[in-house]
């Protein structure tokens, strides 16, 4: 079995050990067009987010059987086009027991709201440049404040948990109301709109469909108060990232932090993004490079688990 991982930095020596036990293991990073010359003879592919699997890579790949992926999301990889060629796509969606045991992106959600609040990164910034004013970075305290969770799933339920440990009011919407049962400390809201209205940080825990795309649009952006917080480490088309712009030019929001934007690893995507281009002259919005999962202890985690994984349906497929 011929196995190429296009993401080798910092993998897991144990899923190494893993995949090398039903295959030829290659590791290396290829440039986009490389990745389409060496793909005549693969048959399992590893990946994190380094490259956009689609019709045009597939078609490169005609012994490729699996394409494994330690990630809950997949709009990385065109699903539809490998089930059209019989290819197994393997990720993290669904395993909800096993990802439980995840913290990375719940911990980072957290750090984010910190970081925006109280304007750390450009408080930094400023004492780099040899700088030592205070005044201009007044702000916000969490205490009593309300934390307004939309999806109240395995990392919507860890963020509603440091909420209530900072004395936050925790609201929460979710398409199943029951789980409020599990949250005694959670006032679950009848509406979307109902939780974005009455919430002084909003953060956004829903996975990607046809559904959530744009969740967070225009309408929705209106309905916040001028002092909130918008925070969003799910995927970045669920938000309207132009709708978010607008916001944020004319303050009808305090802030936002986002750890994922649409379009992430289409081509020229940092120099084109206007979300990016804004920030970097703006402190009311905080950008991180889609590091939720990026913790030595996740990757190890879930590169076993996919090792795993990907071992389990070649031996009965």
């Amino acid at each position: 079995m011929n196995i190429l991982n296009l993401d080798p930095y910092c993998y897991s020596e144990k899923a190494r050990q893993a995949l090398a036990s039903f295959g030829n293991v290659e590791e290396i990073v290829y440039s986009r067009p490389q990745l389409m010359e060496r793909l005549h003879s693969v048959e399992v592919l590893i990946l994190r987010f380094s490259h956009r699997i689609d019709r045009e890579v597939m078609d490169c790949a005609p012994m490729l059987k699996v394409i494994a992926t330690n990630a809950t999301g997949t709009d990385h990889i065109d699903l539809e086009y490998a089930n059209k060629k019989g290819i197994k796509v393997i990720s993290l969606k669904g395993e909800y027991e096993f990802l439980r045991n995840i913290h990375a992106t719940a911990e980072l959600t957290w750090g984010l709201i910190l970081a925006g609040i109280r304007k750390i990164p450009t408080a930094f910034d400023s004492v780099k440049h040899r700088e030592w004013d205070r005044n201009r970075f007044l702000g916000n305290e969490l205490f009593g404040q309300r934390l307004g969770i939309v999806g109240l799933g395995r990392i919507g339920e860890k963020v509603a948990n440091y909420g209530q440990a900072f004395g936050m009011e925790v609201i929460a919407h979710d398409i199943v109301p029951e789980k409020a049962l599990k949250y005694p400390f959670v006032t679950m809201c009848s509406s979307l709109s109902e939780c974005i209205e009455n919430s002084d940080i909003l953060s956004i825990h829903v996975p990607l469909d046809d559904a959530t795309n744009k969740l967070i649009g225009r309408n929705e952006i209106s309905l916040m108060k001028q002092k909130s917080f918008l925070v969003n480490t799910s995927r970045g088309a669920i938000v309207d990232g132009e709708a978010l712009l607008d916001a944020l030019i004319t303050n009808r929001i305090a802030g936002a932090a986002m750890d994922v934007l649409e379009g992430e690893g289409v081509k020229d995507f940092v120099q084109e993004n206007s979300l990016i281009h804004y920030a970097s002259d703006n402190d009311n919005l905080l950008i991180t490079p889609h590091i939720g999962g990026v913790t030595l202890q996740s990757w190890e985690k879930t590169e076993l688990f996919i090792a795993e994984k990907v071992k389990q349906y070649l031996q009965y497929e």
